[in-house]
Parts: structure tokens; sequence; C-alpha cells
């Protein structure tokens, strides 16, 4: 390929990220509940085998889908006037006082029903308690529900809750666990796939999980400009592959630990570390490049084990850390709580090699690229590749004091 035609396609995706970094700057709190939402949903049998349905909705969504739809403007008020006071208790008891709009408007978008000759839709119960948690730093609301289901051999799980034509948000993911019918796991549910049965094949549930694990890196913005500031600031081949899989190795550990409750983190911990996490891999960049200008590419003469030097060596140790962290905040997205077992645990791994497959499509894109602008224009290499780390350091910094502080 000629070196004009790699440098432009390299220019003008160092040009893209830089052209959306004013939205990206602003974008982590309006991530939160802004474009898109997680539902959570758990079903069980209680000691009566009947089936119990306990669902998580963020908690702003639910009042303005709910009081839009059924034309409550009261649920409206009192929720939001709650909402703004962050008072959980007031928060609980706007939805208890109108529990029939809620139960109104999760009937119509979530289903459960039997499958067989002698099945048919279950019928619930009203609203029982309810209760206000966290996911990720925002207010979600816990409500539970019995349903009066026909004998049957699996359950049919439809989710349309918080659909793209509400015109609030888009893309919402419904994460399903289930003990029931004999079968144990998880499942994810959206718009292009929003109906399980418990006894769907083990492979349609990991292809699943491996599509969300994908998709959770893509719409991830601060996982990405991680990984670019990494492959931004790697001077060798050696060293983005080493990197990328020190970082894999570090998340997995904590993914897993994380998502079958071994380890906890509260978010307010978490996210801003991960942010931090952002802006000072970037910073390291610029650093180097102020040091040692267009010699910031090159290894010192002093490489040790594995051709790295002791800045390589360095940064894999900062990097592996920070995997750590990262791999809470993968978890947080599933909000699976559910003993071990072998299916969940599978279940995660397809997850995190959907998360992989987009992080090793990242840097042979990029990265490849990046070498070869580097040898035939390197001072265009240096300039492109500090201004992107200016950047994400920008971003990073931001994000870190947006989510200390909780603004929006």
């Amino acid at each position: 390929m000629p070196i004009r035609r790699v440098s432009l396609l390299l220019m003008v995706l160092l040009t893209a990220v830089l052209a959306v970094a004013p939205s990206l700057i602003t974008a982590s709190a309006a991530q939160a509940h802004g474009f898109s939402s997680v539902v959570f949903a758990d079903l069980s049998h209680d000691d009566e085998g009947r089936t119990v349905t306990t669902l998580q909705l963020e908690y702003d969504l639910l009042i303005v889908s709910a009081a839009d739809t059924q034309h409550d403007d009261a649920l409206f008020r009192a929720g939001t006037a709650a909402f703004a006071d962050r008072d959980d208790d007031a928060m609980a008891a706007a939805v208890r006082d109108h529990r029939d709009t809620v139960a109104r408007y999760v009937d119509d978008r979530f289903t459960i029903g039997t499958a067989g000759d002698s099945g048919g839709a279950c019928t619930a119960s009203a609203i029982g308690d309810v209760t206000m948690t966290m996911q990720e730093g925002v207010p979600y609301v816990v409500i539970s529900r019995v349903e009066q289901c026909p004998a049957a051999e699996a359950h049919i799980v439809r989710s349309t809750l918080f659909s793209d034509d509400e015109g609030y948000v888009t893309g919402t993911k419904t994460i399903l666990t289930y003990d029931i019918d004999l079968h144990t796991g998880s499942a994810a549910l959206d718009g292009s796939t929003p109906e399980f049965s418990t006894a769907q094949s083990t492979w349609e549930r990991f292809w699943e999980f491996f599509h969300l694990g994908a998709e959770h890196l893509l719409t991830g913005i601060d996982h990405i400009l991680f990984l670019l500031a990494l492959i931004a600031g790697s001077r060798k081949l050696r060293e983005i592959v080493l990197a990328a899989t020190v970082f894999t190795l570090a998340h997995s550990v904590t993914f897993i630990l994380a998502a079958t409750k071994v380890v906890s983190l509260p978010s307010i911990v978490i996210e801003p570390t991960i942010a931090l996490s952002i802006s000072i891999v970037a910073a390291w960049y610029l650093v180097r490049l102020w040091r040692k200008g267009e010699a910031a590419t090159e290894l010192s003469r002093d490489s040790g084990p594995l051709g790295l030097d002791r800045a390589g060596w360095l940064r894999l140790l900062v990097v592996f850390c920070f995997g750590l962290i990262h791999g809470l905040g993968f978890a947080s997205a599933l909000g699976i709580d559910e003993p071990w077992s072998w299916t969940l645990l599978w279940s995660l791994l397809v997850f995190n090699l959907g998360i992989e497959a987009v992080q090793i499509g990242l840097i042979a894109l990029v990265f490849p690229l990046l070498v070869l602008l580097r040898r035939r224009a390197p001072r265009i290499a240096m300039w492109a590749t500090g201004a992107l780390a200016v950047a994400v350091t920008l971003a990073g910094l931001i994000w870190f004091v947006q989510r200390v502080f909780g603004w929006e």
C-alpha cells in the first residue's frame, strides 16, 4: 500500500477520534442513563413451586417510561422529585404508590410463558416488595412478582423493556439469570433477540454472551480509549502484544472473580479509577515524547527479558494493575448474581472472548499502520499520536472528576 494512502488512512482514523473528543469528554454521565440501559432479571422457584421474577430496572428511566406510556403525571412528578433528591425511601415509595402503573408498563414489555401442549402465558401477581439498589453508580429499583404458570418443561421469557421506539434509550440489554425447569444459567436479550427459552441450546446461549461481550467493548468508550492509548505508546510489536496479553490476563481474573461475587468493589471506586487509568497511560506516552522526541519510539539499550527495557517492564506492571480494575468494570455490565456453576463460568468466559475479539481486531487494524507511518514519516506519526494522547488524557481526567463527584 503506498505510504500516502497509509498516512491518510491513519490520519483519518486519528482525526476521527479527535473530532469526537469533545463529545467523549461529556459522554460518561450520559452513558450511565442517556443512551443505553441494562435490565437485570432473575427467574426462580419459591417453596411452593411457583415462578418468582425479580427485576432490577434503571429508576429514572422506568419512571419516565411508565409515566409516559401509561399517562400517569403524578408518578412522573413524585418519581423525578425523589430522584433529584437521591432519596431512596422516596424513590421506592413513588413506585409503591403507583405500582399499578408500573405493573402495566412491565406486563406489556416483559412476559413469561411456558412451552409445550399444555403451555401458555403466565399470570403475574401484583408487585410485591420494592427496594432500591445501585448498578454502576446508577439508582435501580428492585421489584419482585410471583407468576402463576401452566405446567411445562420450559419457560419462555420475552423482554422489550425500554425499547428503542420509546425514544429515551437505544440498545437496551436484559441480562437474565435463571434456576428453573431443572436448568440454571444466564442469557442476554436485546432488540434483535428479545426471546429466550430455558430449553435453549448451549451454543445459542454462548453466542449471545460472545456478542454481548464484543458489543460491550465496542460501546465502552473508556475501554476503547485505554486501548488506543496503549497502541499509541507502544514502541515495538512485542510491546503491544505483551501489553495486550497482560491486560487480558489481569481483567480476566477480576472479571470472573467479580461476576461470581468473590471480589466486590463499589462503582464509586471502579469507575473513577478506570477514567484515571486512561489518563495515566496516555500521559505516560506524552512524557516520553517530551523527554525524547522522535526517539520516544525506540527501546533503550538496556533491553532485558523478552526484549523490553526497564521502562517497558514498568509500563507492563502499570497495565496489569489497571487491567485488574477494568475487569471489575466489565463484570458490572453483567450484574449476574447467582451461585458458582460450570454453566456460569463458561458464560463468563465466552463474554470475555467477545471482548478479546474486538480488542485484537482494533490492535490488528491500527498498530501495523502506525508502525508503517513511523518508518516512512516519523514526524507525522509523532504529532498524530501525540495529539491523540493529549485528547485521551484530557477526556480521562474530566471523566475522573465527573465520576468522583457524580456530575452529569
